[in-house]
């Protein structure tokens, strides 16, 4: 007869056996296969589109529109990519997503104001009669051409953003090279031994803003007819900008003035958006963190100011060169410290993919330096927008038009 005590240490003792034994199964069955363990681009392109297709036949035609988008663009070398593209393109009208169809609309109803008050000071009117028709006209005339091209097919938020960034970046350009190439000017002698420039009318300068504008627009309509991604369209945004501000720090320490300093202004803009577009598919800048690389610079560019108020260099070259290194030098820091952002948990797409849909559901407005909603404080590079100024002359009080920036902008 068997004691107690042996009793209980025989199944002690066949447990301690019986571990050994379920840890050498349960490695050598829960060891991936081969084929599990190599899933191919293909496979990954094939589950991302029929998520697409669940979504659409949902109706919830945004996210499927973003998944398709991605597709389109990152695994064109599959056979999903193809079948993704004619997708967007077989989409139907009116298949944009809201918050695209919105952007659109607000800053053609915007611009149409704008338009409204351009035109007449293009054709040179006298009086407040054709300004006030031209403001009755223009937003609403600007509303519905939004609306239709937001009807006409559907676009992303990135293609969206290729027209109302080219208007915007067309007019400051119609504006910069009228001035560069002297349109308008005239020479003015009152004595054969003095003469001097006469700068261009008011007609000129309105013409220039609105020939330049509506150029940008037709060229940014033309892009958007490829698919744009969200990231692509603020990193060349903020490649425009950053060029302008490297163009305008370079003339300072080239010691250029007038014409000079502004062709090279504009050349460095466009200079900046060319090499973003063209850089852009090897970056693959989501937008969340084309954003951060530039607000990084911003804080860059401002520690350098800061670093001039407590310097306080006597020499304008020293006290643009060191904002302007610590701008470069913020870039860089922003683009190291966010690396790790473009893809989460080893996964090829996460990243992109999910700065995509959480940035349709809220981001803060484009071209605002300081924005506030729901209790956070956010930062962005102000984008310069055409306006009116109100001066005083010797012919008593009038308007004209010059550039803004929105640098504060909150909502509660």
């Amino acid at each position: 007869m068997r004691s107690p005590a042996s009793a209980r240490r025989g199944p002690v003792r066949t447990v301690r056996y019986l571990i050994p034994l379920l840890v050498v199964a349960a490695l050598l069955l829960g060891r991936p296969s081969p084929s599990m363990a190599q899933v191919t681009r293909a496979d990954t392109a094939a589950v991302l589109l029929a998520a697409a297709r669940d979504f659409q036949s949902g109706g919830r035609w945004q996210v499927a529109e973003a998944l398709f988008q991605y597709v389109s663009e990152r695994f064109s070398d599959t056979p999903a990519g193809p079948a993704a593209l004619q997708a967007l393109r077989a989409a139907p009208a009116g298949a944009t997503s809201q918050g695209s169809r919105v952007e659109l609309q607000v800053w053609s109803t915007l611009y149409g104001l704008w338009l409204g008050v351009a035109v007449p000071g293009a054709l040179g009117a006298s009086g407040s009669e054709p300004y006030g028709l031209g403001l009755l006209l223009g937003g609403p005339g600007g509303f519905l051409a939004g609306r239709a091209l937001a009807n006409s097919r559907p676009l992303s938020e990135g293609q969206v953003r290729a027209i109302t960034f080219g208007g915007t970046w067309g007019t400051w350009q119609g504006f910069g090279w009228a001035r560069v190439l002297g349109i308008g000017e005239k020479e003015v002698c009152p004595d054969p031994n003095f003469c001097y420039t006469e700068d261009a009318g008011s007609r000129t300068v309105f013409s220039s803003l609105v020939v330049g504008g509506l150029a940008g627009i037709a060229t940014g309509t033309v892009l958007s007819r490829k698919p744009i991604s969200a990231g692509t369209a603020t990193t060349v945004n903020f490649g425009a900008l950053w060029g302008t501000w490297f163009g305008v720090a370079g003339s300072i320490l080239a010691d250029l003035e007038g014409d000079s300093f502004l062709a090279t202004t504009l050349l460095g803009g466009n200079a900046g958006l060319v090499a973003a577009a063209l850089l852009d598919p090897g970056w693959n800048l989501s937008r969340d963190r084309a954003r951060l690389i530039s607000i990084a610079g911003v804080i860059g560019g401002l520690a350098g100011g800061g670093l001039d108020l407590l310097i306080q260099p006597d020499n304008a070259k020293v006290a643009i060169a060191i904002p302007l290194a610590t701008s470069i030098a913020g870039l860089v820091a922003g683009a190291v410290m966010t690396r790790d952002d473009r893809a989460a948990a080893g996964s090829p797409v996460a990243g992109r993919y999910t700065a995509t849909l959480r940035g349709a559901a809220s981001s803060p407005p484009e071209g605002t330096f300081l924005h506030y909603t729901d209790g956070r404080l956010e930062l962005g590079v102000p984008a310069p927008f055409p306006t009116l100024v109100p001066v005083d002359g010797p012919r008593g009080s009038g308007w004209k038009p010059g550039l803004g920036m929105t640098l504060f902008r909150a909502a509660f």
